[in-house]
């Protein structure tokens, strides 16, 4: 999946630089990933680590993490994801609010993959309440639909609006791809609250902070994930059709700073790793200053290329370095 801010290109060095903080050998800690998203990074650790505690508020993101990291098993899916691509479409809510030829002509998706998003998701929903499928299952589905519907969305990567035309991948039928999981034999756990008021319930070891770094909300940019995952009941607002959304303090210049202080603060956690960039609300300085206050701090850096909206759509994309901050704490 496309994301703003993912991690992917960096887990290498976060792996290192942890490594050289924390020791090599992880077996036997508890690393939390406090502000999720696609839960790149608790996946990179997942198979080193003791337990993985994931977070995030936005609740697509919860789905991809009841996946990717609480599932750790083998789960007998095979029969549910070919049932699943054998549907037929239906006139449900997403093909009327955000499809080509809906009701209000919001082209995130063509008509027919809106209509087999509809279906399929009414299906995944009918099984849980009937019994048919186990939580477990349950998060695998939904997982796989929102993974596999993203790469047939008609938008430049993120769903604050849609393109004027349907692009040619966006055209291609939807098919259900499974969510693979990594499998373990350790116990992982995932919730959906407010980093600062979790961070006041949980501790471990490895502390790793992803928060948001700029006034791009998360819950407007990826609204549409949201909706089908929650596949509830509302009315859509304005020509992008939004939904009510959660608005972080870390996408606001007046309130960053005291968040992020108020969470360092309760962390009970012996290192904490901050990702953060030098295009970010929070300047460096002040970073080290707050961080400085509760223990020994440290910082790593390194050049990257930053998150690049979708190339085909004739767009001014440039390929500018950003430099990622690794703010390191140990209390």
């Amino acid at each position: 999946m496309n994301y703003i801010g993912s991690k992917n290109k960096l887990s290498s060095f976060i792996t290192t630089a942890v490594a050289d903080v924390a020791g090599a050998d992880l077996t036997q800690k508890t690393f939390c990933d406090l502000f999720a998203g696609t839960g790149i990074v608790g996946r990179t650790f997942k198979k080193n680590v003791k337990k993985v505690i994931s977070n995030d508020l936005e609740y697509y993101s919860y789905v991809l993490n009841k996946n990717y990291i609480e599932n750790h098993e083998p789960l007998d899916y095979y029969s549910y994801i070919e049932e699943l691509n054998k549907l037929d479409g239906v006139d449900g809510f997403i093909f009327k609010e955000y499809s080509q030829n809906g009701s209000m002509e919001r082209l995130y998706f063509s008509e027919n993959n809106g209509r087999k998003i509809d279906a399929i998701r009414q299906k995944i929903e009918c099984w849980k309440n009937e019994n048919k499928i186990n939580i477990k299952i349950y998060y695998f589905l939904l997982a796989s639909l929102l993974e596999s519907a993203d790469k047939v969305a008609n938008t430049a990567s993120v769903y604050g609006a849609y393109l004027k035309q349907v692009k040619k991948s966006a055209q291609k039928e939807l098919i259900v791809e499974p969510a693979l999981f990594q499998l373990n034999d350790n116990e992982h756990e995932v919730f959906n609250e407010d980093s600062n008021i979790l961070i006041k319930k949980i501790e471990g070891d490895i502390l790793y902070l992803d928060p948001p770094y700029n006034a791009r909300q998360y819950g407007a940019n990826y609204h549409l994930l949201n909706t089908i995952a929650k596949y509830d009941v509302f009315v859509p607002k304005g020509k992008t059709g939004l939904r009510n959304y959660n608005k972080s303090n870390y996408c606001s210049s007046a309130n960053v700073q005291t968040s992020f202080e108020d969470l360092i603060k309760s962390a009970n956690f012996k290192y904490t790793f901050l990702s953060y960039n030098n295009e970010g609300l929070m300047s460096a300085e002040n970073i080290k200053n707050i961080m400085s206050k509760y223990g020994k701090y440290d910082l790593v850096t390194t050049n990257y290329q930053r998150f690049k909206a979708d190339k085909t759509e004739n767009r001014n994309h440039t390929a500018n370095a950003t430099t990622e901050y690794l703010h390191i704490l140990e209390k």
